[in-house]
């Protein structure tokens, strides 16, 4: 007779909620008509928090992405009219990728998705559940601080 495994089942149930994370989300940028994928939602936001065009490699590695990856979310941002490729003024090698207009009010609009499927989410909780789980999502984000290199 095998014994339950608690850990198993935690994991489990984290990719459950990942899965549904994904999927709530991506209806609630599908309703508010933004025209992008999760994926590039996440591109979008991260390239707002730069002050000056991130090259691609450095999105990557913000992304924990391969380059590739970066391009090919890079590109159908483009067709959108969400993002653009620049020229490095100090070497014309290097590409930068810059929000256009559009691209920055997709972004809030995309806040007002987000608010809402996070909304959707934690409606089950009460005020102090939703604390408690904060408290626990930041303690497994951060990991063990001793361990990192």
């Amino acid at each position: 007779m095998t014994t339950p495994d608690p850990d198993g089942l935690l994991a489990e149930q984290l990719l459950r909620l990942t899965r549904r994370v994904h999927r709530i989300q991506k209806r609630h940028l599908e309703r508010h008509d933004l025209g992008i994928t999760p994926a590039q939602s996440r591109l979008l936001r991260t390239l707002a928090h730069y002050a000056s065009p991130p090259r691609m490699a450095d999105l990557a590695e913000r992304l924990e992405v391969v380059p590739r990856a970066v391009t090919t979310l890079v590109d159908g941002l483009e067709t959108n009219g969400k993002v653009r490729r620049v020229p490095d003024p100090a070497n014309r090698r290097v590409t930068r990728i810059e929000l256009t207009d559009d691209g920055r009010t997709t972004l809030r609009e995309l806040r007002g998705a987000r608010h809402s499927a996070a909304e959707e989410i934690l409606a089950p909780l009460t005020e102090k559940e939703r604390q408690v789980l904060g408290v626990l999502l930041d303690t497994l984000i951060e990991g063990d601080s001793g361990t990192r290199c």
